[in-house]
């Protein structure tokens, strides 16, 4: 009897009154965000509608002629659009293929002991994350151009006689682009695998130093198994948003001895959209990239479930 008093008195029943009042709060907390959602990723859908007219711009939709699936079929005819699907594939696929990276540079950060050093590595690898591609852009005119630092180096050292234009240059763009966005991201990225270590039971590494362990059999046998599941997420979400490459970054990077490797399925749908104004077509082109996304989605997370066991939404 005493101990059934003990345990009523340890966990108390929570009103079902006071369970509804969090409830409430915790929903008037999360609405404006779940509103902000709705609005700019919601709201937006009803434009779709324009795919499927002759739309001009000035003439009311009751007015414009309806070309029902016209846009679609173009889309197929259309000779820039295998160009743009390789630019965007190709993009994504390479920065798919340098996504151990940040892995790599969590578990570096996370085995540094000297406090001071590890803030310091930390602080330097995000703080590209809050640049701007403008100022990244800037920053890569003023070493990689012709008349840049790097160029100006290796024209002292006499190590070319011709300046290199790294900027302009079409059969590099892929790799330099890749290059300038791991930069960028990197460290921002390693933070999610670092937090993924922090939440690694000590005890884990404690035994295995009993056993013998050192430092990288500790990292093979017991980081990595531990915070792979982490990778594992993010590279199916990585997958599923192959048509993502990207836009900000290949448009402050847009030449003309560039532009037919780096027009991208977003920057081609802003030049159809605001620079053409053929405002029909590039929405037909923006479906069609959000239902292949949605499409790799469901893809990778039926792949999920049926090889890990989990499914990632």
């Amino acid at each position: 009897m005493e101990a059934a008093t003990t345990a009523a008195k340890v966990n108390p029943v929570i009103p079902k009154r006071k369970l509804h009042r969090d409830g409430i709060k915790l929903l008037l907390m999360v609405l404006p965000f779940i509103l902000i959602a709705f609005a700019f990723s919601y709201v937006p859908l009803f434009g779709w509608i324009y795919a499927f007219y002759d739309y001009k711009p000035g003439i009311p939709l009751s007015k414009t002629e309806f070309i029902g699936f016209e846009n679609f079929v173009e889309m197929f005819n259309d000779p820039s659009m295998g160009r743009v699907l390789i630019n965007t594939i190709s993009l994504s696929g390479l920065s798919i293929l340098c996504s151990p990276i940040p892995l790599v540079l969590a578990i570096m950060v996370s085995e540094v002991k000297s406090g001071w050093f590890k803030r310091i590595v930390q602080t330097t690898s995000t703080l590209p994350n809050y640049i701007s591609w403008i100022i990244v852009y800037s920053l890569a005119f003023s070493i990689f151009s012709t008349d840049g630092v790097l160029n100006q180096i290796v024209m002292k050292l006499g190590l070319s006689d011709t300046p290199i234009n790294l900027l302009g240059n079409a059969d590099r763009v892929w790799s330099f682009q890749t290059g300038l966005l791991i930069w960028k991201t990197v460290g921002w990225s390693a933070i999610i695998y670092l937090a993924a270590i922090v939440s690694i039971d000590g005890e884990q590494y404690d035994a295995a130093k009993v056993d013998g362990a050192g430092r990288f059999r500790s990292i093979w046998h017991i980081t990595i198994p531990s915070i792979m599941p982490t990778f594992l997420v993010l590279l199916l979400l990585s997958i599923s948003n192959l048509l993502s490459a990207g836009f900000e970054q290949y448009l402050v990077f847009n030449n003309m001895l560039v532009a037919d490797r780096i027009e991208v399925i977003d920057l081609y749908v802003y030049r159809l959209g605001l620079i053409t104004q053929d405002y029909s077509y590039s929405t037909a082109v923006g479906i069609f990239k959000t239902v292949i996304s949605v499409v790799l989605l469901f893809t990778v997370n039926l792949f999920s479930r049926k090889v890990r066991g989990e499914s990632i939404v």
